[in-house]
């Protein structure tokens, strides 16, 4: 990300955001918190090009797969660095950017009941490369400790350590936490690997089989967008004709905080989304590459 001038209302993980017309300062004192400021998004992504662009990838037989969870991760990455304000959230009734592209998700260990859960946390390199290989190689790294060697990794160590405190413990840790988060000053040692501080939360119901069109956000943590993954299934698109053509889907249901953005912002990084599944080949090139869409 851009250098910029110092402030000191900047925090650790963020850039103060001064300047902001009246009715933007305004908001975090008057609307309340972040889970009832949420506007809600489906999009259904025609799968054709990525299915496409995936057999393309796998033909040479690596030994991790992409998968359509990799492009949906990289294309939301990249959306984020061409869409700032996306990277944008609200804190101690202040505005900040984000310093860092982040996209954490959860990967279960083993699929059954009692199995737990392993949070990860992906930060994308503007200028590193293709965000799918990014992607691809984070993910192959994070899946290989979690269930391969059955390694813990970030925020899960801390949580084992202080998950057995008394509960008047446990209370006054939360809340002197909060007022730490209140004043920029949060550990990072503990929010570098906390999903709730990132840039969106992705989360992958459709490799359960399950199917939600919604997620609430959290008022724990800065993420102002979270995304779900529903199940990949068949749909029908018609056609000037009138006849249907059954296409390979996937639907995201979308929930942001609305305070970050205005309507016309939100629909133009939906329509860049939409021409980077539909242009897979995109995230070949670096991450920082501009996209003419429109």
């Amino acid at each position: 990300m851009q250098e910029r001038k110092r402030n000191w209302k900047d925090r650790k993980d963020g850039w103060y955001l001064s300047g902001l017309d009246s009715m933007h300062v305004m908001m975090p004192y008057l609307f309340g918190p972040r889970s009832i400021n949420e506007a809600v998004l489906g999009e259904v992504v025609d799968l054709t090009e990525v299915d496409k662009y995936l057999s393309e990838k796998n033909a040479a037989g690596p030994d991790f797969k992409y998968t359509w969870f990799h492009v949906i991760a990289a294309v939301l990455a990249k959306t984020i660095l061409l869409r700032p304000k996306m990277n944008w959230f609200i804190s101690g009734h202040r505005y900040y950017e984000r310093k860092q592209i982040e996209v954490a998700f959860n990967v279960k260990r083993q699929f059954a009941d009692e199995s737990e859960e392993a949070m990860a946390k992906f930060t994308l390199d503007p200028e590193g490369g293709s965000p799918l290989e990014q992607v691809h190689d984070y993910v192959k790294h994070f899946v290989r400790k979690v269930r391969v060697e059955d390694k813990t990794e970030g925020i899960t160590n801390s949580l084992e350590i202080v998950k057995n405190l008394p509960r008047p413990l446990f209370r006054l840790m939360a809340w002197s936490l909060r007022k730490l988060e209140y004043h920029g000053l949060y550990p990072q040692a503990l929010a570098k690997d906390d999903p709730s501080y990132s840039s969106v939360y992705l989360t992958n119901l459709g490799s359960i089989k399950m199917n939600a069109d919604y997620h609430h956000l959290f008022d724990w943590g800065t993420v102002s967008f979270f995304v779900t993954i529903g199940e990949k299934k068949l749909r029908p698109f018609w056609q000037e004709d009138g006849t249907a053509e059954l296409r390979n889907t996937i639907k995201l249901g979308m929930t942001v905080d609305e305070r970050i953005a205005d309507g016309y912002y939100f629909a133009k990084t939906l329509r860049l989304m939409r021409y980077l599944f539909a242009h897979p080949h995109l995230l070949d090139e670096p991450a920082s590459t501009p996209v003419e869409f429109e």
